[in-house]
């Protein structure tokens, strides 16, 4: 019984930190803080949707740009999709749209890292109480 209580807790935590991954904000919404999440969310995407404002979509370039793609994929896994139609080489830039586009898109990416694993833990902490009850 013991074992099983860890394989569905192991699972809860992993479906947690992707969904969190897949739609920043989302694995706070799994875990019922609604406000977060929406907030979280939102800023993310307001500085990612920023960064290719400035920068166009060549900046997601998974060939040339490889530790700003190492960033940018963990806003989400569209950031594949959309490295995949500007791998063509067809959407150059240049310049300081290039470098501010780069950072504001790595950013974003990272925040929603830190996002990820306060999720994570904040998932482990609400079953470990939820266990002592």
């Amino acid at each position: 019984m013991e074992r099983r209580s860890r394989e569905n807790h192991a699972l809860f935590l992993l479906i947690a930190g992707l969904l969190a991954w897949l739609i920043p904000g989302a694995g706070y919404f799994l875990l019922k803080e609604k406000k977060r999440a929406i907030i979280i969310f939102v800023t993310i995407m307001l500085t990612f949707c920023t960064g290719l404002y400035v920068g166009s979509i060549g900046i997601i370039d998974p060939v040339a740009a490889k530790p700003w793609y190492v960033a940018q994929i963990m806003n989400s896994p569209m950031v594949a999709i959309l490295g995949h139609i500007s791998s063509g080489g067809g959407f150059p830039v240049y310049g300081r749209a290039n470098e501010v586009g780069h950072i504001y898109t790595g950013i974003a990416g990272l925040l929603n890292l830190l996002c990820i694993v306060n999720t994570v833990y904040l998932a482990h902490q609400q079953r470990v109480e939820w266990s002592r009850d």
